[in-house]
Order: C-alpha cells, then sequence, then structure tokens
C-alpha cells in the first residue's frame, strides 16, 4: 500500500484534490471528518474538550458549537495547542483503523490540513501539497465561506507557511488556474508518479 498525504493551506483547493484522486482509484481518509467523528455527541473527544473549554462550547442540542470554539482557539496559540492536544490523537488512531482496511496494493490518501505543523510527513511514501496565493485564498474564505476578513487572516496564521509546506512536499501543485486545470494536473500526477511508485513499492516487497 501506498501511503499519501494530502495537506494545503485552507482554501487552496485541497478538497477538490482529494475528490479527484478518488476518482482516480485512491482510498481517502479525510482528518476534517474523523476530527468531527470524534467530538460527536456522546463520544469521549466531546467531554474532554467542554472540561478543557466549559460547557459554552455546545449548541442547544449537546453537540459542538464550531464557532463558539473557533472563536476560543484561533486567535490564542494556548489554547489551540490544547485543542490539538484532546482532538489530534483520536484522530490518528481512527485514521489508523480505516488504513488498515485498505488493500494491500490500494493506494491510501490521508487528507490532513495540519500534516506539516503535527510533524507527521515522514509517516507517508509521498507528500502532495496544494497551493495558491494567500490573497486568493483570503478572497475564497470571504466570498465562499462567508468569514470576517479578520477570522480569514487568523485561520491562515494559524497554519504552516507555505515555505514549511513546500519543504516537507514531495510534489507541490499550485491551484492559480481553473478547477479543470487543478483536476487535470491531479489525473496527471496519478499516473505519472502515483501509480508508478506504486508498482515499485509492490514489486520490492514480493521481493523480500
Amino acid at each position: 500500500m501506498l501511503k499519501v498525504g494530502l495537506t494545503g493551506g485552507i482554501a487552496a483547493g485541497k478538497s477538490l484534490v482529494a475528490r479527484t484522486l478518488v476518482d482516480c482509484g485512491a482510498v481517502l481518509v479525510d482528518a476534517d471528518a474523523l476530527a468531527r467523528e470524534v467530538v460527536a455527541p456522546g463520544t469521549e473527544g466531546l467531554a474532554a474538550v467542554v472540561r478543557e473549554f466549559g460547557p459554552g462550547i455546545l449548541a442547544a442540542d449537546g453537540s459542538l458549537d464550531r464557532p463558539a470554539l473557533a472563536a476560543l482557539v484561533f486567535g490564542d496559540a494556548a489554547k489551540r495547542e490544547t485543542l490539538n492536544a484532546i482532538v489530534h490523537p483520536l484522530v490518528r488512531a481512527r485514521a489508523a483503523e480505516l488504513a488498515a482496511q485498505v488493500p494491500r496494493d490500494g493506494i491510501l490518501v490521508q487528507d490532513i490540513p495540519l500534516l506539516v505543523e503535527t510533524g507527521q510527513a515522514a509517516a507517508f511514501d509521498f507528500v502532495l501539497v496544494v497551493e495558491a496565493p494567500e490573497a486568493v485564498r483570503l478572497e475564497r474564505m470571504i466570498r465562499d465561506r462567508g468569514m470576517d476578513p479578520a477570522d480569514a487572516q487568523a485561520r491562515i496564521n494559524a497554519q504552516a507557511s507555505a515555505e514549511q509546506r513546500a519543504a516537507a512536499a514531495d510534489v507541490v501543485l499550485q491551484n492559480t488556474g481553473s478547477p479543470e486545470e487543478l483536476v487535470g494536473a491531479v489525473r496527471e500526477l496519478w499516473r505519472t508518479r502515483l501509480v508508478p511508485l506504486n508498482r515499485e513499492r509492490l514489486r520490492a516487497a514480493q521481493q523480500e
């Protein structure tokens, strides 16, 4: 199994890349989806977050009020680290469970927004980073997600820099054109890099 770590700056286009890789045949494990799963109502993860940040981060139905939690942590590095210390181990454990179900000859893509920040790059055979200029990402967050400009900038500031992500990457895809161009670049990467690399690893494993 080839393990691919997918990351990128917020609003860079990572979701489109992930969907395209699935269309090509990859198995996707989405860290954001798992992060929601491990703090769902009734989970120990949600209980731990409430113990740390108080009942004010709960919605009326008992679920996590994500905007309320975001308002607490994104401008405070210490609180963000505390939240990550609760959620990230739970996400990694669940991701490992799902990864164990991938066929031996499959290509596993783990979509991890904070892959670089959490020091996970070395755990993957191939790291793919999606980037777009910061001004473009800010515009997308404000226009498409309805975010306040200051909140959008805070989200960007909370992540690693483009330079830090590039240092961990095997390939950086620049999403500065049309969605169709990005999809084409992903399909080309799948055909010329990921599939051949997976075949090489399978042959090497068979010869051991």
